[in-house]
């Protein structure tokens, strides 16, 4: 079997196993000759990450026939952070191993013990949104930090012309606005005024865990959201889904 793949920077790689890492602790990717991806749900099925991860987004991409390889993310991440930023990275497969190799001006080659996976296919939910957004990146975690301040839940309600952010609890209230066409809110496309809710935790982790100039949000009232966030200019998307909090008041 042949398998490599290679990317000019090791940023690619630590947004990937940073953006799993907030839902899973084992990682099974599939390989194929068109690229890697990679599904699963959290344990408490509250959250989705959906990887596509095509060819041409690599600097050199081999693969002969489709296989799957599982990982502890952790185990990954510990390595792949030994990489500088403007590192390139390789990743192989050899006799049960995952082969990661750091080329700079030094060569660094480590080895991953493959682990025995429980992999079962996840399937996707099927939905259509009445909502479609893309923020600046840097602003919707500003909002996501400054609502936190006063609840761990924020309700997004989308009108024709904004968007608003809020979150209430016993300390009390906050809100945020963002107008359409302002710096921060890149595009707005509403179908239908559409309001819910959701956790703020796992909204700030995967947030946090990539580095994408914009994000991309949809969704629709009562319904869970999609973040789309872009691994790097040469292609790549992560796919986030998040159900919403039921009780609403």
């Amino acid at each position: 079997m042949v398998f490599l793949a290679k990317t000019s920077t090791s940023e690619e790689w630590k947004v990937v196993s940073s953006a799993v890492s907030t839902l899973v602790e084992e990682a099974t990717f599939e390989a194929s000759p068109e690229g890697i991806t990679f599904r699963a749900m959290d344990p408490s099925h509250v959250a989705l990450i959906d990887l596509l991860w095509p060819k041409s987004a690599f600097e050199k991409y081999e693969c002969d026939k489709p296989f799957k390889f599982s990982i502890k993310i952790e185990d990954f991440m510990k390595l792949i952070k030994r990489a500088d930023a403007k590192d390139s990275i390789e990743i192989t497969t050899s006799d049960e191993m995952l082969v990661l190799r750091i080329l700079d001006g030094y060569k660094r080659e480590f080895l991953l013990h493959l682990i025995e996976s429980t992999y079962g296919p996840t399937p996707l939910p099927k939905l259509s949104f009445n909502v479609k957004a893309i923020m600046a990146e840097r602003a919707f975690e500003k909002i996501l930090s400054d609502i936190s301040a006063i609840s761990d839940h924020m309700t997004i309600e989308a009108s024709k012309d904004r968007l608003i952010f809020s979150g209430k609890s016993d300390i009390g209230s906050g809100s945020i606005i963002l107008e359409r066409a302002t710096q921060d809110l890149l595009e707005l496309d509403v179908k239908e005024d559409s309001k819910a809710t959701y956790s703020i935790e796992y909204l700030s982790s995967i947030i946090k865990a990539t580095t994408s100039d914009a994000v991309l949000l949809e969704y629709s009232s009562k319904m869970p959201i999609r973040l789309e966030l872009k691994l790097s200019d040469l292609g790549g998307r992560v796919h986030f889904y998040l159900a919403p909090r039921i009780e609403e008041r």
